[in-house]
């Protein structure tokens, strides 16, 4: 597959980021479609070529020029030491895309309890960089193994203490770990190459890209409300609505009568609807929104 003029060559995440990210980008207005047998996803956008790669990778790729831009997790740009340009932090409510941690774990029953305690000891994990630097900035100096995956196995017996992600902690409960310090903090990432940024042309379809993306994102948890209210009650009804609501109110054909509607987060319309319906509002609907751009 050919790179043409004018098209933007896009990484998009392999692994436990492909899923999220394939359903970001069809909220976004993408039709995103990849297939279990190529690496190269169709995108409904002549201008934007993709190609799915591990997040380990992904930014080496990017600092390289190979691609240029992606969306990977912050933990691996640090891992990778790639000079490339964060362009947004893309974090949302949805699996694989909130915080997840990189921690420092040993046995429950282990007689380490901090980074400390791992002076000359053996550490397993797949984010050796991290790892190293980690410790060089606690004045710890350990033997760190590069772990090929099932990391959490590895403690006592191969391993005294391992460095792994973790989102909930269950697989590190499993397996009787106890948490002693967190490694890093990280969320996804957009990235660029700084030579693409440059490239005017490159530079603002990646701006129009994030553009909807960011607005999927910020109407992940939103909905928009609306309703029929009389005009002697829409101070109380505009009343119940959360501080943050801008309103838009609109005439309708009875002079009478207005409609109103807002965007909220979805959390709260359970306790809102009965609440606007009690001070006059009639007809509500609660609608699913695509994109917020601010």
């Amino acid at each position: 597959m050919t790179e043409k003029a004018n098209q933007l060559r896009l990484g998009i995440p392999k692994g436990s980021l492909q899923e999220t990210t394939q359903k970001l980008f069809i909220r976004a207005g993408y039709d995103l479609r990849i297939s279990g047998r190529s690496y190269y996803p169709d995108i409904d956008d002549p201008e934007i070529q993709c190609i799915l790669i591990r997040p380990q990778e992904m930014a080496r790729y990017v600092g390289q020029g190979i691609l240029d831009c992606a969306i990977t997790g912050l933990d691996w740009i640090l891992e990778n030491e790639e000079d490339v340009a964060e362009l947004a932090d893309l974090r949302a409510p949805w699996p694989n895309y909130g915080v997840v941690r990189w921690v420092l774990a040993s046995k429950e029953d282990s007689a380490f309890h901090k980074v400390k305690d791992l002076e000359g000891r053996r550490i397993a994990t797949e984010a050796v960089g991290m790892t190293k630097r980690f410790l060089a900035k606690h004045g710890v100096n350990a033997s760190v193994e590069f772990s090929w995956g099932a990391t959490e196995v590895k403690p006592p017996i191969l391993a005294d203490a391992i460095v792994d992600v973790s989102e909930t902690g269950s697989s590190l409960r499993a397996n009787d770990l106890k948490i002693m310090d967190v490694v890093l903090e990280s969320t996804p990432r957009f990235i660029a190459n700084h030579e693409a940024r440059k490239d005017v042309w490159k530079r603002d379809k990646m701006e129009r890209v994030l553009m909807l993306l960011k607005g999927a994102i910020a109407a992940a948890t939103r909905v928009l409300l609306s309703m029929n209210v009389q005009r002697k009650n829409v101070d109380a009804v505009l009343k119940i609505l959360p501080a943050l609501a801008t309103p838009t109110v609109s005439t309708l054909s009875d002079p009478e009568w207005v409609d109103l509607s807002t965007v909220v987060e979805e959390k709260l319309v359970r306790e809102l609807i009965p609440r606007l319906y009690e001070a006059g509002a009639r007809g509500i609907i609660e609608l699913p929104i695509n994109k917020i751009v601010d």
